[in-house]
C-alpha cells in the first residue's frame, strides 16, 4: 500500500459527514490536505478541529466555473500540483416524477456530474503533465441500478460514470488512476430531507464510508481499483 505521509490531497465537500470523517483521517495519516466545500463555517470549524491553517481551505460551489478556477489557483499557490482529488459533494434529490421539477433536475444535474467535470478539467492538465495521480469520485449505487423517486439522481450519478469512464481512456498513456465507489446507504444528512422511510441503523456509518475512501487513497501504484462498491448487509442492491 501507499503511504499518505506528505501526499497532496484535496477534500471537496469537506463538510459533509462522510467528508468530514475523511478529512481527519487523511490528516491523521500524515497527508498534506486541503479542504473545500460551500459551507464557510464548517470548513474552518474543521480546519481549527485538525490544526489545518486557512491557508488550506476555501469555500466554493463546484458548480459555478468561476469558484472552481479560484479554487484551483488557491491550491496550485498552496501545494502546486495534487497527488489526489477526492470529490465527496454531491446533493440527493428524492422525488417521483410527476413533483420532479425542472429546477431539482437541474440542480442534481449541476452539482453531481457539471461540478464533477468542472473539477477535473480544472486539475486534471497538471496531473497530465506529471503523467500520475489519483482521481476519487462517489457515484453511490445508484450510479449503477435504478430506484424508484431517483430520475434526476441517478441519471446525474450515470452521467459521471459514464464521463469518468470516457476521460480513463484518454489517459491510458499515463499513471493518473481514475475510481469510483459506489456507496449505498449511508448514515448521513443525505436522508434528511428526503420523504422515505429508512432504517438508518442498519445504514453504514460515516465513518466507514470514509475509512473505505481512506484505504483507497492508499491503493499500490502497481494497480489500480477502478470501482470499490459498498453496500449495507442486509440490503446489497449489486
Amino acid at each position: 500500500m501507499e503511504k499518505l505521509t506528505a501526499k497532496k490531497i484535496l477534500v471537496v465537500g469537506a463538510t459533509g459527514g462522510i467528508g468530514t470523517h475523511l478529512v481527519k483521517l487523511l490528516h491523521q495519516s500524515g497527508a498534506n490536505v486541503f479542504i473545500t466545500g460551500r459551507n464557510v463555517r464548517g470548513l474552518a470549524a474543521l480546519a481549527e478541529s485538525i490544526g489545518l491553517s486557512d491557508s488550506k481551505l476555501f469555500a466554493a460551489d463546484i458548480s459555478v466555473s468561476s469558484d472552481v478556477e479560484a479554487l484551483a489557483g488557491a491550491v496550485s499557490s498552496e501545494m502546486g500540483t495534487l497527488d489526489i482529488l477526492i470529490n465527496a459533494a454531491g446533493i440527493g434529490i428524492i422525488k417521483p416524477l410527476e413533483q420532479l421539477t425542472t429546477e431539482d433536475f437541474n440542480r442534481s444535474v449541476q452539482t453531481n456530474l457539471l461540478g464533477s467535470f468542472l473539477l477535473v478539467k480544472a486539475f486534471l492538465p497538471a496531473m497530465k503533465e506529471v503523467k500520475k495521480g489519483l482521481i476519487i469520485n462517489i457515484p453511490g449505487v445508484l450510479g449503477k441500478v435504478p430506484m424508484a423517486g431517483a430520475a434526476a439522481y441517478s441519471a446525474s450519478k450515470y452521467g459521471l460514470v459514464g464521463m469518468m469512464q470516457c476521460i480513463r481512456e484518454e489517459l491510458k498513456r499515463t499513471e493518473i488512476r481514475i475510481t469510483n465507489i459506489f456507496l449505498g446507504g449511508v448514515d448521513s444528512p443525505f436522508w434528511e430531507t428526503i420523504d422515505l422511510k429508512v432504517q438508518k441503523e442498519k445504514m453504514i456509518r460515516e465513518e466507514e464510508a470514509a475509512r473505505a475512501i481512506w484505504f483507497l487513497c492508499q491503493q499500490p501504484a502497481s494497480g489500480v481499483v477502478s470501482e470499490m462498491v459498498l453496500q449495507p448487509f442486509n440490503h446489497q442492491a449489486i
